[in-house]
């Protein structure tokens, strides 16, 4: 009988990381997403993706200041643990868990759509039910492997997003166009069709719901960078490199879209990057772009399915979840939590079986919500280690936050704003009472099970969390 392995493995180098970053974080909420983002706002999203972006940049460096300053394998959730306390420690966990899952559910309802392009006669959710059965099994790999197809699948979009930037400023100087009655494709488009905020505030407001949406997954640096072997050096590149990428991709991205093609009719027809190609005549470009975006969404799964999963064996150690989840496979996979994660991914299957024309907002919405509580925890979790220590060991940090305590304090300004936005638009005022009601329910599991229990755990740092290869 083969036996498990004693603890996960150093198996990710800093290429996988960084590109798992921009795995999670690039894929439906740039493919998919945008569109929806663009119909509330018109062009004056790219207000909200920069606006958005920034705040994300600092959440990052607050994990970057922390992670640097102490790499411990259960990254924010054990940080929040140790200065806001147990409970904090456990909610966060647990709701960046759910984070993943309702965000993996997103992936997977766009993955169907997607393939709706090629086969539309055939009901989505059997697309849904395929592609959680694939991702699954491929995460019960050795995580070297998981990393590399991540590293791949990452580098296909990257490439696939850079070629369509190029293209589109071609397609605009050139005025390339094959479709009948093409209209003007330069950047005039984005202030001559009503105007650049032609929605007003209001519709610049209702669309960071989804722009944040879009960011969210890029925390799982944090998660990932335990299993780096250099994490001094690894993290500060990641973190200072990772989401400048980001929100150069989505910036660019976003203003070759509706200068090529109006704002009000991108995303009428599935992901916008096909349809815009389509809609300009080049149908074996569309064809490809589809295949890559497929490719992204398969992406994204994987990094959702990996992130919730490492969270989840965190959790476990700390004693905050069940001991299974801590079982590793001969390949130094917590297999248990992977099986968790796919069988919460099929509720997308019954989503987009019951309610297919609603799915990808209430979900988006939903995974807001918990994407910047998470993020909201991760600044408080930072101004809390910060005010535990002197200022001698505020001089020693290596990768401080800059601009504190003025930038974070900002930064959490925004995240509380967010959740006015959600409870103010009726179409994401259920994502605010399903968060809420999440919060309250992890609170009594916590003072019910976790607390009683809590003399017995054994400290994370204790525990031999990796082997290594």
């Amino acid at each position: 009988m083969q036996q498990p392995a004693k603890g996960l493995k150093r198996g990710l180098s800093a290429r996988h990381i960084r590109f798992m970053a921009l795995g999670s974080a690039i894929g439906t909420g740039l493919f998919y997403g945008s569109a929806s983002a663009i119909q509330m706002a018109g062009p004056a999203v790219l207000l909200a993706y920069l606006i958005g972006g920034a705040a994300v940049f600092m959440v990052m460096r607050a994990l970057g200041e922390m992670a640097v300053h102490n790499p411990v394998a259960g990254s924010f959730g054990q940080y929040a643990s140790t200065y806001l306390g147990p409970m904090a420690g456990f909610i966060l966990g647990w709701t960046y868990a759910f984070e993943m899952v309702i965000v993996g559910m997103a992936d997977v309802t766009a993955f169907g759509i997607y393939m709706g392009f090629w086969f539309p006669e055939v009901s989505r959710w059997i697309w849904v039910l395929g592609i959680v059965s694939v991702v699954g099994g491929l995460n019960l790999c050795n995580v070297k492997v998981f990393g590399e197809m991540e590293f791949w699948l990452s580098l296909l979009k990257v490439a696939a997003i850079v070629a369509m930037i190029l293209g589109g400023f071609g397609i605009m100087l050139f005025g390339i166009s094959n479709a009948p009655g093409a209209q003007a494709t330069d950047i005039s488009n984005l202030w001559t069709q009503g105007g650049f905020m032609p929605n007003g505030v209001g519709g610049l407001i209702a669309s960071f719901a989804v722009v944040m949406f879009a960011f969210g997954g890029i925390e799982i640096i944090g998660v990932t960078a335990g299993e780096a072997k250099d994490p001094q050096h690894v993290l500060p590149r990641a973190i200072n490199a990772v989401p400048l990428r980001i929100l150069l991709f989505y910036v660019l991205t976003m203003l070759v879209l509706m200068s090529i093609f109006p704002w009000q009719q991108i995303g009428s027809q599935g992901s916008p990057f096909v349809q815009i190609f389509d809609n300009l005549g080049i149908s074996s470009a569309a064809t490809i772009l589809n295949i890559v975006v497929i490719s992204a969404a398969v992406s994204a799964i994987n990094s959702d399915i990996f992130g919730a999963g490492r969270m989840m064996y965190g959790l476990a150690q700390q004693g905050h979840a069940p001991k299974g989840f801590a079982r590793l496979s001969r390949n130094g996979v917590p297999w248990l939590t992977v099986m968790v994660m796919s069988c919460a991914l099929l509720l997308g299957v019954l989503l987009n079986y019951l309610i297919p024309e609603n799915v990808f907002l209430l979900i988006a919405s939903i995974a807001t919500f918990a994407t910047v509580w998470v993020w909201l925890m991760i600044l408080f979790t930072q101004v809390a280690m910060r005010r535990s220590m002197s200022a001698e060991q505020v001089a020693q940090l290596k990768f401080p936050v800059p601009f504190w305590p003025y930038a974070p304090m900002a930064a959490i300004a925004f995240m509380l704003f967010i959740f006015g936005v959600l409870g103010y638009f009726p179409d994401t005022q259920a994502a605010l009472i399903v968060g809420v009601v999440w919060i309250v329910l992890l609170v009594l599991a916590y003072l019910t099970w976790v607390k009683p229990a809590a003399g017995k755990a054994v400290p994370v740092e204790q525990e031999p969390i990796f082997s290594h290869r």
